[in-house]
């Protein structure tokens, strides 16, 4: 047998690439950086911009499809409100106000780069989402996930996981070939998705409690159950319209008031891990080392915008809640990458037609930047902080007092933006005393 035979073997080049793959993910272990960093890096090596030993792309394509449905799937499957709740509004101040401030600067920077205004709000929104895997296996490793900044950093990402969503729905239906307008298309899209949860929650109330009791004598089979429900509804939510990752994230969502969604979690975190591997092999094996060299400039702009402007969002929001200065400094920090969910945003939208290299090329370099940048400044959090301390002066708290409620923070934007601001004792008694419910800084 001879050399070409080998590459064309489909068992010997799956076996080549996991080797590959397990050398890169050693490398990066050695040097502190996420598997996402090194899979994308075997993909571009066995892609055909380097060794060109990649043949097996549908098959490939189709294990990333599955990893992907997984990850969505055991995302829906940790979704928990009660984190939300239990960490106040601070959770969802910070994760709605870094989404839209992300949003409308990223959308602006991409005009004014060239981009279209379609391929702008793509990029603007892959640069709003941060990575739930990372930031979890981070603060985990530093024994701070159970610390305030751990668990308000959890409540936004959870925020966060939930747009991502929506926003998949809304450009799905943007993607749909019809002769109906996009606000009709998106009514359509909604009205299936709605006709979907609706038979999903009935399922939820009357059969998935009574069929995963009787499936739990057997956890090998309650998995087996569990990975069918996520790619079925997964394939479900592609033939409706709006996406995959929707319907599996719906599957997932469909199991987590059960008393089984922690075994099914950690058996199927594994699986998830080793899938996710091809779809960062072949994301990787799609770029065009030639055409993203034409976007350094470009990436080097966005990531400067993830790396510095989205911490700084977080800190003014909880900086004008209270929270001290350190706290709201670290929780900052976990926004200052792109997630695995804005490659995957990315990657739908050249699948729909709305993009193309170039930009996904863009996207995925700005993640290899700043996913690399922020797991440093993540582990280095408090060296940072102590560098960076006096600059943050000016949002050191003024008492000991509770957060604030939305009301008084609104009010206080309001005046800070008026030329006739006026002092916190010329306010009314009832917004003066106004408390809230959250967790109190520290």
């Amino acid at each position: 047998m001879n050399l070409g035979d080998l590459i064309n073997n489909q068992f010997y080049e799956f076996a080549l690439i996991i080797f590959l793959a397990t050398i890169a993910g050693a490398i990066g272990r050695v040097l502190r950086q996420p598997l996402i960093v090194s899979f994308i890096a075997v993909g571009i090596l066995v892609g055909p911009s380097v060794l060109n030993i990649l043949n097996s792309e549908h098959e490939i394509d189709l294990l990333a499809e599955m990893g992907i449905a997984i990850l969505l799937f055991v995302v829906g499957l940790k979704l928990d409100i009660n984190l939300i709740k239990s960490t106040g509004k601070v959770a969802l101040m910070t994760g709605l106000g870094q989404v839209i401030f992300t949003s409308v600067f990223g959308f602006g920077i991409a005009m004014a780069l060239g981009f279209d205004w379609l391929e702008s709000v793509y990029v603007a929104v892959a640069l709003t989402f941060s990575s739930t895997i990372i930031i979890v296996k981070l603060l985990s490793d530093k024994k701070e996930i159970d610390m305030l900044h751990g668990q308000i950093a959890l409540g936004f990402l959870i925020v966060q996981d939930i747009v991502v969503v929506i926003v998949m729905i809304v450009l799905s239906a943007l993607g749909t070939e019809s002769d109906r307008s996009v606000g009709l298309d998106l009514l359509y899209v909604f009205g299936k998705g709605i006709a979907m949860f609706a038979v999903v929650a009935v399922l939820m109330k009357y059969v998935i409690p009574k069929l995963t009791k009787q499936l739990a004598d057997s956890q090998e089979l309650l998995v087996l159950f569990s990975i069918g429900w996520a790619i079925l509804l997964a394939a479900m939510g592609d033939f409706l319209g709006f996406s995959k990752e929707v319907g599996a994230f719906l599957a997932g969502i469909s199991l987590a008031s059960t008393q089984y969604r922690e075994v099914i979690s950690g058996r199927l975190t594994s699986v998830r891990d080793f899938l996710l591997l091809f779809f960062f092999l072949d994301l990787g094996s799609q770029l065009n080392l030639g055409l993203m060299g034409e976007q350094i400039l470009p990436s080097v702009i966005f990531s400067v915008f993830v790396l510095v402007g989205n911490p700084i969002i977080v800190l003014i929001i909880m900086g004008i809640m209270g929270y001290h200065k350190r706290t709201s400094f670290k929780a900052g920090l976990t926004v200052a990458q792109i997630s695995e969910f804005s490659l995957i945003l990315i990657n739908m939208g050249m699948d729909v037609g709305h993009i193309d290299e170039e930009t996904l090329g863009l996207v995925t370099l700005v993640g290899l930047i700043t996913i690399t940048l922020s797991t440093y400044m993540i582990m280095f959090s408090d060296q940072l902080f102590d560098w960076l301390s006096p600059m943050l002066a000016s949002l050191k708290r003024k008492s000991r007092r509770r957060p604030k409620s939305w009301r008084m923070i609104l009010r206080r934007l309001m005046y800070s933006f008026s030329d006739s601001a006026v002092t916190a004792s010329a306010l009314p008694e009832p917004w003066k005393n106004a408390t809230s419910n959250t967790l109190a800084p520290t």
